[in-house]
């Protein structure tokens, strides 16, 4: 049998005693319906981490569905601030020691706050990245709030 090879968000959630079920699957694919499609999972219920920053200068991490969007105006006023934009894919890795479809909100280089759409919260369990590309877990989203220090508002659109 073939161990599993953990990732960094892996071993966090181990320290915080947080049971997830880990995927792995093809990791030239880095989108979220194709994703969802060859877990076999509900897409409603895989989500993508989204890093922003905010006319504050402050960067701001959003869970959200694979199936929608961020809503930048709702995004800014969960954490605040006048208004949030997404920020340019080849500062991702740098800021976040994650790259392009394989961020996750647990693990990054710092503490960033973080919102989860609060449609996570209608689910008995969601799926997000582990770390890396070919790689995702699935937990509870309250246990994933508590991994991540997150808070639910109303962030995402169709």
């Amino acid at each position: 049998m073939k161990k599993v090879e953990k990732t960094n968000v892996m071993r966090a959630l181990d320290t915080l005693g947080i049971s997830y079920e880990a995927y792995e699957y093809d990791n030239t694919t880095t989108d979220g319906a194709t994703v969802a499609r060859m877990l076999g999972k509900d897409p409603s219920c895989v989500f993508k981490t989204l890093v922003t920053v905010g006319h504050d200068r402050k960067n701001y991490v959003f869970v959200v569905p694979v199936t929608g969007s961020l809503d930048l105006k709702a995004a800014a006023a969960s954490v605040g601030v006048k208004n949030v934009e997404m920020i340019p894919q080849k500062q991702l890795l740098p800021l976040t020691g994650y790259v392009h479809g394989g961020c996750s909100p647990i693990g990054m280089k710092k503490k960033f706050t973080t919102v989860i759409d609060e449609s996570a919260k209608e689910k008995e369990k969601i799926v997000f990245s582990a770390g890396k590309i070919g790689r995702q877990v699935e937990t509870s989203p309250l246990d994933l709030a508590a991994a991540a220090q997150a808070k639910f508002a109303p962030v995402a659109k169709d």
